[in-house]
C-alpha cells in the first residue's frame, strides 16, 4: 500500500481538503481506482520496529539462502487514499546494524568489501512514484543509495489491512519486495567456488514486512 511521507520527515502533513477523482493506469491499459474506503487512512504513518522488518535474502554458495535484517532506521511516510499517487515514503537505514545472526558475517557485511559502515553509515530510500496496480497492489519507485551511488528501484507492494489495536493506535500494514544486483552499487565483493560459481549471489531481494502507526 502506498502509505509514504508527502514530505520527507515532516509530522505534520496535511491530507487533501477534497478526494481526488482521476484513476490510475496499468500495464494493460485498464485504469484502477483507489479504494474509497482507504481514504481515511489518508495521513502521515511511522513504521513500528517492533512489529516490523526491513531484510534482505541473497542465495550463498549456489546452495543455500542467508537472510538478514536492518535493525536501526527512521521512517516518514505518508498515505493519500484518495490519490495514491501522492503517497510517499523517506526511510534511513543504519548500515552497522545489520544481523544476519553470525556475528562474523556481519563484520564482513559492515566492511569495506560490502557496506562499508564506517564510511557510509547510511543508505536511504526516497520515493519518487508511487501506481495503483490492482486492487491493494502498488508500485512504489524510488532512490535507493548504497554507499556514494544512487539508483532508481521499484517496489513491489501488497497492501493487508488496517486495524485499532487494543492501545488505540490505528495500525496498517503492507509487504513489499524488490531485487537489486548488489554491483549496481558497488558491493563488488566477488570470491569465487572451485566450481567456478559465485561465492555470494550479486542479486539481493530485499523485503519489507511493514506495520506502521498514525503520526499523532
Amino acid at each position: 500500500m502506498n502509505l509514504f511521507g508527502r514530505n520527507s520527515f515532516n509530522r505534520h502533513a496535511q491530507p487533501s481538503a477534497a478526494p481526488v477523482a482521476h484513476a490510475t493506469p496499468v500495464a494493460n491499459g485498464t485504469a484502477v481506482l483507489p479504494d474509497p474506503g482507504l481514504a481515511s487512512l489518508t495521513g502521515e504513518w511511522l513504521i513500528d520496529p517492533a512489529h516490523s522488518r526491513i531484510g534482505f535474502s541473497v542465495r550463498h554458495a549456489m546452495v543455500t539462502t542467508v537472510r538478514g535484517a536492518f535493525t536501526e532506521y527512521e521512517s516518514r511516510l505518508y498515505f493519500d487514499g484518495r490519490d495514491p499517487s501522492r503517497s510517499r515514503a523517506d526511510l534511513v537505514l543504519y548500515t552497522a546494524s545489520v544481523d544476519t545472526g553470525v556475528e562474523q558475517r556481519d563484520a564482513h557485511l559492515v566492511g569495506r568489501q560490502f557496506l562499508d559502515a564506517g564510511t557510509y553509515p547510511r543508505m536511504t530510500f526516497t520515493s519518487t512514484a508511487v501506481r495503483l496496480l490492482g486492487n491493494d497492489v502498488y508500485r512504489m519507485t524510488g532512490d535507493l543509495t548504497i554507499k556514494d551511488t544512487t539508483r532508481l528501484v521499484d517496489l513491489e507492494l501488497t497492501y493487508i489491512g488496517h486495524v485499532t489495536d487494543a492501545f488505540g493506535d490505528e495500525r496498517v500494514g503492507f509487504d513489499g519486495t524488490t531485487t537489486i544486483n548488489r554491483a549496481d552499487w558497488g558491493l563488488t565483493y566477488d570470491a569465487r567456488l572451485a566450481q567456478g560459481g559465485a561465492m555470494v549471489s550479486e542479486k539481493v531481494r530485499l523485503q519489507f514486512d511493514i506495520a506502521a502507526i498514525r503520526a499523532t
